[in-house]
């Protein structure tokens, strides 16, 4: 087993890729030598892979910006910290040092001709801890997609460098049910052809893809891309460069994505900095929530007292489709979530409210009034 201790000490900040970008070996080997380097700090994005349990928590500090996937385990256990910040600030934290990574693990794809290592499944936040790092370790597996990342890298970037072959942690989504069908139904009618697209994770927002094969000169530009994406593409729906800060799907996604030209993945910075989202005509962004109350508050981080969501980007995506020309805020959520009272903190404000969609239909709260906001998110509720 490769040896961590050689590069991280005790009291260290350890940053490594979250969900398909999960360097399994490593972190593997990262809970089973622990003791040597007790104190680390880990900061951990959104992870299934299962590895990292809350026993660890013995010898490792963890804190994350999200309680989703299996992070849920650990802020149920009480042992992981929560970093409430927005997606396009996570960068500049971890330049700053307020998020350590004195030691950054990755999962990339083999190098090319010309000795490139790719990030292969997401860049996001690991490009910042890259520029700070005293040490790299890198897991080459084969079965990563080479993909066109900034940055690239060469073995000299790395101090210690493994050899794997396993395939990345799949994030498939479950097959829509009828409610998510009517819920992406509604939500296409405000997307025209030529819009750019933001797209958040989960079953809604990919259903909402789905309901959009019909269009055409559709722009991708968005913290993650998934499996359908791909369907989008291979239907002609897409044009220009496809932009993202991760890859999260399948096997259908990885092999689509190896070498393909269209697909560019960037930092946290770009894909979430308002330079580059200011540019943007018809920007839609698509996202789900945790909860939405009868004013368009939304609540994206808590559900019954257990931290499973996160501030995330989708507040920097919602402003910058309300600025956009031509552009649109849509919330894709069930009946059953618009509440009194949320019963968790506010990640979107009422005062970027654009659409909200149920099974019920839409309700569009732009230059509506509170009393408007109310009649009209009753009337797609499951209180009515």
């Amino acid at each position: 087993m490769t040896d961590l201790a050689s590069v991280i000490r005790p009291g260290d900040g350890i940053v490594y890729g979250q969900n398909c970008a999960e360097p399994q070996t490593l972190v593997e080997a990262l809970v089973a030598q622990r003791a040597s380097f007790s104190g680390a700090r880990l900061f951990v994005g959104s992870s299934y892979s299962g590895i990292l349990k809350p026993g660890h928590a013995d010898h490792l500090r963890i804190a994350s910006y999200c309680g989703s996937g299996t992070n849920r385990a650990l802020a149920e256990a009480g042992v992981l910290d929560i970093y409430p910040a927005p997606y396009s600030q996570l960068g500049n934290l971890i330049r700053t040092g307020h998020i350590r990574a004195d030691v950054v693990l990755l999962q990339v794809a083999p190098p090319n001709a010309r000795g490139e290592y790719s990030l292969g499944l997401a860049v996001e936040y690991l490009a910042a801890a890259l520029q700070v790092a005293r040490a790299v370790v890198a897991e080459v597996n084969d079965q990563v997609p080479w993909t066109q990342t900034e940055p690239l890298l060469r073995r000299e970037d790395f101090a210690l460098v493994v050899e794997s072959s396993r395939a990345p942690v799949p994030m498939p989504s479950p097959p829509p049910r009828d409610a998510d069908l009517k819920i992406a139904q509604h939500a296409a009618q405000f997307i025209p052809d030529g819009a750019v697209l933001e797209c958040g994770i989960g079953t809604l927002p990919n259903a909402v893809l789905a309901a959009l094969a019909g269009r055409r000169r559709l722009g991708y530009h968005s913290g993650l891309a998934g499996d359908g994406v791909v369907e989008l593409a291979r239907r002609g729906a897409m044009a220009g460069p496809i932009t993202a800060g991760a890859l999260m799907g399948t096997r259908v996604l990885f092999d689509w994505a190896r070498d393909n030209p269209a697909l560019r993945l960037f930092s946290s910075d770009y894909t979430h900095g308002a330079a580059a989202l200011g540019r943007l005509e018809r920007f839609v962004a698509i996202n789900s929530a945790v909860e939405v109350d009868f004013t368009g508050q939304v609540n994206g981080e808590v559900a019954k007292g257990i931290y499973i969501g996160a501030v995330g980007g989708a507040l920097d995506f919602v402003r910058a489709a309300n600025q956009s020309p031509g552009g649109v805020s849509i919330i894709v959520l069930p009946a059953s979530r618009i509440v009194e009272t949320l019963s968790g903190p506010v990640a979107t404000p009422r005062s970027e409210a654009g659409v909200i969609v149920t099974e019920k239909g839409a309700a569009d709260l732009r230059g509506c009034t509170l009393r408007e906001r109310e009649r009209r998110l009753r009337a797609i509720s499951g209180n009515p």
